[in-house]
C-alpha cells in the first residue's frame, strides 16, 4: 500500500441495504472519484434488492433483474466492496472484525480479516424479532434478506405443485405472524400467485388457506383507523382470514399456538412480528444500545464515539418535535433521509465543518396489495394529511422505489431499467416457475 493510499480518510460503511449502498454511492461519486477519501463498503451478501421488495421476491412476482451487483456498482461509483459479515468491533484501535466467509459446501473462501476506519457507518438493518417465542426460530421462515425471501418462494411453489397433485382435498395451510406493511403486502401477492398458478395449468394450486395473526386489535398501526379498516375488508374480500388480537404463544412443526389454546394448522409459517437490530450490535464494545439493540445516536446521527454513525433500522434516533421521545420509524423513506443527511455529514467532517442535524420528514405510509389495490396516506406542510387509494396510490408507492433507483443509479440508467423492465414483463411468465 502506498503512502498516498494510507493518507487518505478511511470511510467504511457496514450493511449495503437502502442506505448504506445510497451513501456508498454518494460518497464514492463525491469523494471517492475525487481521491479525497477511500469508501469500504462490507456486506454479507454479493448482490442487493430493496427490502420492501422482498415480499414480492418471496412470492415469485418479482425476478433477480431488480437485483444491484454490488461489485458493478462498486466500479462504475469509484467506492471498494468487500464480501463478509461484521462480527466486532475494537474502537481503539479503529478496526471491524469480519468473519470469515464460506461456500454452500462449506469451504472457507474468505478468512476472517480486520478494516481500519477513519469514519465509520453502521448500516445493518433489520432481523425479525422472535420475542423468545418458542419453536419460532426452527419452524418459522423469515423475510429478512433477499436469500430468505428466495428460499421461501422455492418451498412455496414445491407446496402448490404437491397440492395440485395430492389426492387430498384437504388446501395448503400458509400462516403468516403479523399484520405490518409486511405481512399484508405478502398475503395479498400470495392470494394472486396462487390463483396465476392454477392459471398456468395446476389447477388445484390455488386450493390454499391464507391467515394472518397479529396480536393487536387492528392490522397496520402506521395507518389511520380507517385506512386499516378498508384493508381489512379488502383481505377479507380475498379470502384471506384475519385472526387479531391473538397472540402466539410456541410455534410447533405442523401449527402455531395461541393465547387463548387454539392450534391453528400451518404447512408455511411466515414470521412477519416486529423487528431488532442483530444480536451481536448489543452493546458492541462500550456503546449505547436500547432494548432491541439498536445503536443510541443523536440528532447528527452518530453515537456516543465521534468516530462512528448509525442509520436506518439499527439506529435508535428521537423523531424531534414529537412528544414521549418517539425514535423515528424504521422505513425506507427515513433510510433514504438519512444517507443524504450523512452524505453531507462526512463531507463537512473531512473539511473541519459542522456535521449536518437530521431532520425527518414524514411523507405519509403506504401499503400495497398487489394488483387489488393500494392505500395509505400522504403528509406534507401544505395539505396537511391526505388519504389516496387506487392508481394513484399506487403510482405513488412505485414512485418511492424510483427514488431508490435514482440514487443508486441515476436519472437516465433508472429510466432505462423501468423500460427494459416493462418490455422484458410483456414476454416473460408474471411470475418465478423455479
Amino acid at each position: 500500500m502506498n503512502d498516498e493510499t494510507q493518507a487518505k480518510h478511511k470511510i467504511v460503511i457496514v450493511g449495503g441495504g437502502a442506505s448504506g449502498l445510497e451513501l456508498a454511492t454518494t460518497l464514492g461519486k463525491t469523494l471517492g472519484r475525487q481521491g479525497l477519501a477511500e469508501i469500504t463498503l462490507l456486506d454479507a451478501t454479493s448482490t442487493h434488492i430493496w427490502k420492501p421488495l422482498l415480499h414480492e421476491v418471496a412470492a415469485g412476482t418479482i425476478d433477480s433483474s431488480e437485483a444491484v451487483e454490488y461489485l458493478a456498482q462498486a466500479y462504475r461509483c469509484d467506492f471498494q466492496f468487500r464480501l463478509g459479515k461484521m462480527q466486532g468491533l475494537d474502537r481503539a484501535n479503529k478496526l471491524i472484525h469480519v468473519a470469515p466467509t464460506y461456500s454452500s459446501t462449506q469451504e472457507e473462501l474468505i478468512p476472517a480479516r480486520s478494516f481500519a476506519y477513519d469514519t465509520l457507518v453502521m448500516s445493518v438493518g433489520s432481523v425479525s424479532n422472535t420475542f423468545n417465542i418458542k419453536g419460532v426460530d426452527e419452524h418459522c421462515m423469515f423475510l429478512d434478506a433477499t436469500s430468505q425471501a428466495y428460499s421461501f418462494q422455492k418451498q412455496l411453489l414445491e407446496a402448490c405443485i404437491k397440492t395440485h397433485a395430492s389426492a387430498n382435498t384437504q388446501p395448503l395451510s400458509i400462516v403468516i405472524v403479523g399484520a405490518g406493511a409486511t405481512g399484508v403486502e405478502l398475503s395479498a401477492e400470495l392470494h394472486e400467485v396462487t390463483r396465476m398458478l392454477a392459471v398456468y395449468g395446476l389447477e388445484h394450486a390455488n386450493r390454499v388457506k391464507i391467515t394472518i395473526i397479529e396480536a393487536a386489535t387492528q392490522l397496520l398501526p402506521a395507518l389511520p383507523h380507517r385506512l386499516a379498516t378498508a384493508t381489512q375488508d379488502q383481505l377479507t374480500k380475498l379470502d384471506i382470514d384475519l385472526k387479531l388480537g391473538r397472540r402466539v404463544v410456541e410455534v410447533t412443526p405442523h401449527s402455531i399456538k395461541m393465547h387463548d389454546g387454539e392450534e391453528l394448522p400451518a404447512d408455511l409459517k411466515v414470521w412477519a412480528a416486529g423487528i431488532k437490530a442483530p444480536d451481536w450490535m448489543q452493546n458492541i464494545d462500550g456503546l449505547e444500545t436500547n432494548r432491541i439493540n439498536q445503536l443510541v445516536v443523536d440528532a447528527n446521527l452518530q453515537t456516543s464515539d465521534p468516530n462512528i454513525f448509525a442509520m436506518g433500522d439499527c439506529a435508535a434516533c428521537i423523531w424531534a418535535g414529537v412528544p414521549g421521545n418517539v425514535n423515528i420509524p424504521p422505513r425506507a423513506q427515513a433510510a433514504h433521509q438519512q444517507a443524504s443527511t450523512l452524505a453531507k455529514s462526512i463531507r463537512n467532517r473531512l473539511q473541519g465543518k459542522p456535521l449536518v442535524p437530521f431532520v425527518y420528514y414524514d411523507y405519509g405510509s403506504l401499503v400495497s396489495l398487489g394488483k387489488y389495490t393500494t392505500v395509505g396516506n400522504l403528509m406534507g406542510s401544505l395539505m396537511g394529511s391526505v388519504t389516496i387509494g387506487g392508481f394513484v396510490a399506487r403510482i405513488v408507492y412505485l414512485s418511492l422505489y424510483k427514488m431508490h433507483q435514482v440514487a443508486i443509479h441515476g436519472y437516465f440508467r433508472t429510466a432505462m431499467l423501468t423500460l427494459s423492465n416493462l418490455f422484458r414483463r410483456s414476454v416473460y411468465v408474471k411470475i418465478k416457475m423455479h
